[in-house]
């Protein structure tokens, strides 16, 4: 599956942004989808996924949502009050063969789109 990531931009803190994740060439419900970021020279961190249910990073908790679109083969990630640290890359990802307990590893996924810039003025 091929994975297009957009939505990224330059925003307020206190702001709102929401990236999409399209993908192609599988059947994308059969995927777990994954939205990680990575500030720079920091390691890539989970920030949120979508199984059967949804999964967040606890320092996005209660302000970042992430939703899917089976038909349209999309994941979303609503992002709101957004602060300066949220600042980073955002990459989405996907796998088939993820357990649960791995659903936060960027190690068990197989897919990545090619990252979209946020970035969030203080």
């Amino acid at each position: 599956v091929q994975l297009q990531a957009s939505g990224g931009g330059l925003v307020q803190a206190g702001g709102s942004l929401k990236l999409s994740c399209a993908g192609s060439g599988g059947t994308f419900s059969r995927y777990a989808i994954g939205w990680f970021r990575q500030a720079p020279g920091k390691e890539r961190e989970f920030v949120a996924a979508f199984k059967w249910n949804t999964y967040y990073a606890d320092s996005v908790k209660g302000r970042f949502t992430i939703s899917r679109d089976n038909a349209k083969n999309t994941v979303y990630l609503q992002m709101n009050s957004l602060k300066p640290e949220d600042t980073a890359v955002y990459y989405c990802a996907a796998t088939q063969s993820v357990i649960l307990s791995g659903i936060r590893a960027p190690a068990n996924y197989d897919y990545w789109g090619q990252g979209t810039q946020v970035t969030v003025s203080s």
